[in-house]
């Protein structure tokens, strides 16, 4: 090169730019970024005010939902108080039962007859079992009652004992039934077994129902 000045070895200056671009290119990246740390707030404080959150929140995902399950108040039987049989069942003591052998055993009728009114039943006539059924009945025993005795006095006198037979007649009377004993009659059921099974009968648990929790 001509001129007054030289460049000699091997060394050359390094051409930088000016700081005053540089300035301007750093102004330039806090103004973004201020902008969208406002912009980042402003969104918030929208989510705050209108709720949004919490509406993602409630919706959730499918598996929050959850199934309850409570007791229907509707039931096979409506139950009453504590010791009130439910609705269509009568009470033991408003039942009269006539006790009839039909099997060769003598005093039998005499000793179950007794057993049930232990138990709280009225009892009518004791004695041996007609020409119909004498020695004629294999099971346990036969539970005779009227038509509409089938869904009332006739189950609750089946909860004193076990594997009898229940028919129904021509007789008009729903509270007055026959225990007529068979051959394979042993006892009553136990006290406790017959207390259990007439609490069942008459106070029946409520069907329980399912309800979506959202």
């Amino acid at each position: 090169m001509g001129g007054q000045y030289r460049i000699t070895g091997d060394k050359y200056p390094r051409l930088r730019r000016p700081k005053r671009r540089r300035r301007l290119v750093l102004a330039v990246v806090a103004s973004a970024t201020a902008l969208g740390l406002i912009g980042w707030g402003t969104l918030q404080l929208i989510d705050v005010f209108t709720g949004d959150g919490d509406q993602a929140a409630a919706a959730g995902p499918k598996a929050d939902c959850g199934t309850r399950v409570s007791p229907s108040p509707k039931a096979s039987g409506s139950a009453g108080k504590a010791g009130t049989p439910a609705k269509g069942f009568p009470a033991p003591g408003k039942i009269t039962v006539n006790v009839l052998n039909a099997t060769p055993r003598a005093g039998l009728a005499k000793d179950t007859a007794d057993e049930l009114k232990k138990r709280g039943f009225r009892i009518g006539n004791v004695g041996n079992a007609t020409k119909e059924y004498d020695k004629k009945v294999k099971g346990a025993a036969i539970l005779l009652g009227a038509k509409a005795a089938e869904g009332t006095a006739l189950p609750v006198l089946n909860t004193q004992l076990t594997g009898a037979q229940l028919k129904t007649d021509g007789r008009t009377k729903a509270i007055e039934v026959d225990l007529i004993i068979g051959t394979a009659f042993k006892a009553l059921s136990k006290q406790k077994d017959a207390d259990k099974a007439l609490a069942d009968l008459t106070s029946p648990k409520p069907t329980p129902t399912t309800t979506k929790t959202c």
